[in-house]
């Protein structure tokens, strides 16, 4: 059920892919739904339909059937340049390998993003210069991503996502391809900023380390809700 403190609410929620003639359902009746200023960790083994279901979040994909609101916007029903308009003014997207265009400096990364809205070059700096030091990273701004440790680079891609203030923030396994001391790092660093701008993070992990940093964790198998907790911090 949708309430007006639920950021996302999902009703039989599906999606099926097409495989070799056969129908693959990754996602079968989901039923969630996300409180506003949440931070929720998305848990269950390789193939429980974790990401697929982030990406239905993001309005990176579509849902088969059932219904998905999203921050009050039914995203499903928006036509493709909508959807576009929408992602870019409401998602921020972690990705677990950066992402990161190697050509441009961490500064240019990150203010790639607001090239999508209309806004001063002043105020495009602003922003920039806001999220570099949030994440803890302005005094490399010049830094290209090979000049980055892997650590440094995930926390440009974390600016990179919040530049835009989005209303959620979503990330995929966002330390799977860091050291346990670096990982420690951006899990602290996204609890900081979860406390302090109040946005919603839904993370995917596999991780129950990872996890513990969430305030709820909400497990997933073989594309089914199987287990939805409150996390004793």
């Amino acid at each position: 059920m949708h309430t007006n403190n639920s950021i996302i609410s999902c009703v039989a929620l599906e999606k099926h892919y097409s495989r070799g003639g056969e129908t693959v359902r990754v996602l079968e009746s989901i039923d969630l739904s996300l409180a506003r200023g949440a931070f929720v960790a998305l848990m269950g083994p390789s193939g429980s339909g974790k990401t697929t279901l982030l990406n239905l979040f993001a309005g990176i994909d579509r849902p088969t059937a059932g219904s998905l609101m999203v921050d009050g916007q039914d995203i499903a029903r928006l036509s493709r340049s909508a959807l576009a308009e929408w992602r870019a003014r409401s998602v921020g997207y972690i990705f677990q390998l950066y992402h990161l265009v190697p050509v441009l400096t961490a500064y240019e990364n990150v203010e790639l993003p607001l090239y999508l809205q209309t806004l001063t070059r002043r105020e495009r700096h602003r922003r920039v210069s806001e999220a570099l030091e949030a994440v803890g990273i302005s005094d490399r701004h010049a830094h290209y991503p090979r000049q980055l440790s892997g650590g440094q680079e995930q926390r440009v891609a974390i600016a990179r996502a919040i530049v835009t203030n989005p209303a959620l923030l979503l990330a995929d396994e966002p330390t799977g391809d860091l050291d346990r001391a670096a990982a420690s790092g951006i899990m602290e660093l996204l609890t900081r900023l979860h406390k302090e701008r109040g946005q919603t993070i839904v993370m995917v992990t596999h991780d129950p380390a990872t996890a513990a940093f969430a305030e709820r964790s909400v497990h997933l198998d073989k594309g089914q809700l199987v287990e939805s907790k409150v996390v004793q911090l």
